[in-house]
C-alpha cells in the first residue's frame, strides 16, 4: 500500500469518525424534544379526557339536568380557564370593570358553561368522545387539541381545544367548533349587545337566564 492510499484511508476513518461522533448529541437532542413533545401532548389532553369522561357519566346516569351539572361541575373547573376565556369574550371592557363585576359575571359565566353542557348530554344522547393522541401547535402559543363529538370519529362533528399552559397547569382559553369557528368569537358578539344594553349586570342577568332555560327539564 502506498503512503497516499494509507493516508486517505486514515482520512476517511477520522472523518467518520467525527461524524459519528458529532451525530450523537443531535440524536440524543432529538430523543429529547420528542419526550418533551409526548408529555406536552399528554398534559394537554388530560383536562379534555377528564372533561369527556365527565360528559360520559353524566349522559349515561344524570336523571335530571341538576344531577347532570352536579356531576360535570369538577370536570369543568379543571378543564377550562374560564377567567381568561371571559375576559376575552367580553374584550376590551373587562379592564373598567369593578372587582365585585367580575366576580359576579364569573360565576355566573362558570353557571351557564355547565348548565350548557348538563342540557347538551343527557340520557339517550349516546354522544361518542373521540381524541387524537397527538397535539398541534397553537400559532399564537399553546397547543391544539383535536376531537370529534358525535356518532363516532369518522361522522362526529369536530371539536377542537385551543390549550395554555399556566400556573394551574394546561387549561382551555377556547374551542373551535368544526376546527374553525372561535367559541370566543361568537361569545364577544352576543355579549356585546347585553354590555351595552345592561352594562355587566346585564351580561350577568342574561347568563343567569340563560343557565336556568338549561336546567329546565
Amino acid at each position: 500500500m502506498t503512503m497516499n492510499s494509507r493516508f486517505a484511508q486514515t482520512a476517511t476513518l477520522s472523518l467518520l469518525t467525527a461524524c459519528l461522533l458529532a451525530g450523537a448529541p443531535v440524536t440524543a437532542a432529538h430523543a429529547q424534544t420528542a419526550a418533551a413533545e409526548a408529555q406536552n401532548s399528554a398534559s394537554s389532553i388530560a383536562p379534555i379526557q377528564g372533561l369527556y369522561d365527565a360528559l360520559k357519566s353524566a349522559q349515561t346516569s344524570g336523571k335530571t339536568a341538576q344531577q347532570r351539572a352536579t356531576m360535570i361541575a369538577p370536570a369543568v373547573d379543571r378543564a377550562f380557564d374560564l377567567e381568561a376565556i371571559l375576559r376575552r369574550s367580553v374584550g376590551v371592557r373587562y379592564n373598567s370593570l369593578s372587582p365585585d363585576d367580575r366576580t359576579r359575571l364569573l360565576g355566573s359565566f362558570r353557571q351557564f358553561t355547565i348548565a350548557r353542557y348538563a342540557s347538551s348530554f343527557k340520557p339517550g344522547s349516546n354522544a361518542v368522545f373521540t381524541i387524537k393522541p397527538q397535539t398541534r401547535t397553537n400559532p399564537t402559543g399553546g397547543q391544539i387539541v383535536d376531537t370529534t363529538i358525535g356518532g363516532g370519529a369518522d361522522s362526529g362533528t369536530p371539536i377542537d381545544y385551543i390549550m395554555t399552559n399556566g400556573a394551574s397547569g394546561w387549561r382551555i382559553t377556547d374551542i373551535l367548533l368544526d376546527a374553525h369557528i372561535s367559541q370566543v368569537a361568537a361569545q364577544r358578539a352576543d355579549f356585546g349587545g347585553a354590555l351595552s344594553k345592561g352594562g355587566a349586570s346585564g351580561l350577568a342577568d342574561l347568563l343567569d337566564r340563560k343557565t336556568t332555560q338549561f336546567l329546565h327539564d
